[in-house]
């Protein structure tokens, strides 16, 4: 942790947290997952070269390698970085750790996705909002409808919750800047090559067992705190949100992301899931909560106020745990 205290680390978060909801995902200089993209695809392309006649154990031993790499790189350049910015002084050390731990976070990019979805459906420009959800969403999105499009967007902001806030923060806690960068990298991988397909069914299981594991204990959290953020909102139900967690979220075919969908999805009192289609075929994703009422496009932003909520609490309790052990 670059010989940080708790106390330091309590604030670095804070201050990353405040960052972003200010800066969001800067366009300049490239952003961390960009490169950590980038190496993936580089990686992936010389690890897979002349594959054919290989066994699935040797593709999968490959796919530990680019992950075993990956994830060393993220965390010695971040590490280089701020142990580097650190010796120069104290301050721009705090700087260059507040400002990756940032990055590894997106609770303003994930509002700026979800409003693109949310602005032209309530202007009735369809269309428009289709393509916006098609840059958040791997399923078909010529056929949504208005309530399926809100449906994807409400989804999308649900189960990031914890892949873009909750997780990076836990890791950060823990290891500072570096392990939330590694993080950050192991979801990277996760997103590009833990697809259960024929191209990376062997090659992408590192990946996607990965991430599983990483995001075990931060979506538990991430459900309690939503829960919590639902019964600060007059509106919303806490109770409900606990109650939906308890009967949806082993429904979800990932261990984590049915939490934080099953969550919102009670405390709203709407229903997730249900029929999405990828490249032309029915997929039937378990359904979670109790529809009290059709999903509206106003869903996208009551789940926007829960992720801020959530941040809200995280940063306050950084700051209340500062106070405490400082």
């Amino acid at each position: 942790m670059i010989g940080y205290s708790l106390s330091e680390t309590l604030l670095l978060i804070a201050a990353a947290i405040v960052i972003d909801w200010i800066v969001g995902d800067p366009k300049w200089p490239t952003h961390p997952v960009i490169w950590i993209g980038r190496l993936i695809r580089l990686l992936e392309a010389r690890l897979r070269a002349s594959e054919e006649g290989r066994s699935a154990g040797a593709i999968f031993r490959r796919g530990i390698i680019l992950g075993v790499i990956v994830l060393a790189v993220s965390y010695g350049v971040i590490w280089g970085i701020t142990a580097a910015a650190a010796a120069i002084h104290p301050w721009l050390g705090y700087a260059a750790s507040a400002w990756f731990i940032s990055t590894t976070i997106a609770v303003k990019g994930l509002k700026e996705a979800a409003m693109l979805v949310y602005v032209p459906l309530t202007q009735g420009r369809l269309a428009e909002a289709r393509k916006y959800v098609g840059y958040i969403v791997g399923r078909d999105t010529e056929r949504l409808n208005e309530s399926e499009a809100s449906r994807a967007a409400v989804e999308t902001v649900a189960e990031n919750t914890v892949d873009a806030f909750v997780s990076p923060i836990v890791f950060a806690l823990i290891g500072g800047a570096p392990l939330a960068m590694l993080y950050r990298a192991a979801n990277t991988l996760d997103s590009m090559v833990g697809y259960r397909n024929e191209k990376y069914l062997h090659f992408g299981r590192f990946s996607a067992r990965l991430d599983d594991v990483l995001n075990y204990i931060p979506a538990r959290l991430t459900g309690l705190l939503l829960a919590l953020s639902a019964a600060m909102h007059r509106s919303m139900s806490g109770i409900a949100a606990l109650r939906s967690i308890r009967r949806f979220a082993r429904l979800h075919p990932s261990p984590n992301s049915g939490i934080p969908e099953s969550a919102v999805a009670g405390a709203l009192g709407i229903e997730l899931g249900g029929l999405n289609y990828y490249f032309g075929e029915p997929s039937e994703r378990a359904r979670m909560g109790w529809p009290r009422r059709e999903l509206e496009a106003m869903d996208i932003v009551r789940t926007v106020r829960l992720l801020y909520a959530v941040s809200v609490i995280i940063m306050a309790g950084a700051l209340c745990a500062w106070l405490f052990v400082r």
